[in-house]
């Protein structure tokens, strides 16, 4: 599984109970994703891939859309 599929699996199966997404579909300003969703995919993709999301970058311009949370992890997986 590649980067995108695998984030996208997991907020499908665990947060959004099977619900498909779109990638630019925003998940936190349309409700589907809350707090505690956040939170559960912050822990997912620091076990996942290995790194530590800091505090500072749980904002709504990595966490909004799928698009937006798989250029955010591309991003941190290259430092």
């Amino acid at each position: 599984m590649n980067l995108r599929s695998t984030i996208k699996a997991f907020i499908e199966s665990k947060l959004l109970s099977g619900r498909e997404v779109s990638g630019e579909e925003n998940l936190l300003l349309s409700g589907l994703v809350d707090s505690l969703g956040v939170m559960r995919l912050v822990a997912f993709l620091e076990a996942t891939f290995g790194f530590k999301v800091p505090a500072g970058d749980v904002k709504l311009s990595n966490f909004s859309t799928l698009d937006d949370i798989v250029r955010y992890v591309g991003a941190r997986a290259e430092q």
